[in-house]
């Protein structure tokens, strides 16, 4: 567990470097009451509804939610693959909601990487994994065989340097991936579950390659994952319900009575701006919170209790 608290003191100080001191790492990736309505067939499908989210930058950030959630709305919007309909989606200074076609195109190709959850989505096969890495820095004018070989090794495939894709294992596929998502050394990184289609062992050592990519790099990483191996291993893990930003995570790191570094987790409700809160959905169940609950205002606290009582 010390490591974690380890790779998140380099992490922030390699963020903080990127940003060009401490007093600039804030509000990295921030969502306000972000909307997005799909329209079909006349009817109007509404997948975020008024969603809030602040990244600070450096940060590594786990997005967990049930399908039909948002949370691959929410990603979709965030790498510039999709526009909200309404609400504030900003990423690095860059305005997701008034971004024109040119500006949204020089946004994916610069400030942002993805890792998708298909490998075969991520690598083009008949290129080495050295070729794949150094691709995106070739279309950009940057080309470094030295970076290309050192981000391989960051994240453990410098083996498969001259390997096709059809040549390496899954999890290799998806470790070079996340170097290939890296290459123009980004703002941030989105990957969209990236260990969804791999075993225990084999998605430990992607989420691995991730930590150290945030650590070694400073780069904001968020992932959307259902995998809670992978949720457990961040500082923060926010959870979306209903196209809103229902609960999180945090976890930080403290000294024991026996001297012994351990991770201290406590969970928190999202309070809107109009004073909304949703319930984690483990507390719900557990009491059978139905239709209203009755509210007690006490001097620290506010007491919840079924309705029914």
């Amino acid at each position: 567990m010390s490591d974690l608290a380890e790779l998140q003191r380099r992490a922030a100080e390699r963020a903080a470097a990127r940003a060009g001191g401490t007093d600039r790492l804030r509000g990295h990736l921030v969502c306000d009451g972000l909307v997005r309505i799909f329209k079909t067939e006349g009817v109007e499908v509404v997948a975020l509804q008024g969603l809030d989210l602040v990244v600070d930058r450096g940060e590594l950030l786990a997005v967990v939610g049930a399908s039909g959630s948002g949370k691959s709305t929410m990603l979709n919007i965030l790498s510039g693959l999709d526009v909200p309909t309404a609400g504030i989606a900003r990423v690095a200074g860059f305005d997701l909601l008034t971004m024109n076609a040119k500006r949204r195109l020089r946004y994916r190709r610069k400030i942002v990487g993805f890792v998708w959850q298909q490998t075969a989505r991520n690598l083009l096969p008949y290129l080495t994994a050295k070729e794949n890495v150094e691709l995106p820095m070739t279309l950009s004018g940057k080309k470094s065989r030295d970076r290309a070989m050192n981000l391989l090794e960051m994240v453990g495939v410098a083996h498969c340097a001259d390997r096709r894709p059809d040549q390496m294992s899954g999890g290799e596929q998806q470790r070079t991936a996340v170097a290939v998502a890296v290459a123009n050394d980004p703002e941030v990184l989105f990957a969209d579950e990236p260990t969804g289609e791999l075993d225990e062992a084999t998605a430990a050592d992607v989420f691995g390659a991730l930590r150290t990519i945030n650590a070694e790099l400073g780069v904001t990483i968020v992932v959307v994952t259902h995998d809670h191996a992978v949720a457990d291993q961040v500082r923060r893990t926010v959870a979306i319900r209903d196209g809103r930003t229902a609960s999180e995570v945090r976890r930080s790191a403290r000294t024991g009575a026996d001297g012994a570094e351990e991770i201290v987790s406590q969970e928190y409700a999202v309070l809107d701006r109009a004073g909304r809160m949703q319930l984690p959905a483990g507390f719900v169940d557990s009491l059978a919170l139905r239709d209203r609950v009755k509210l007690t205002l006490e001097s620290d606290h506010v007491q919840v209790r079924p309705g029914d009582e």
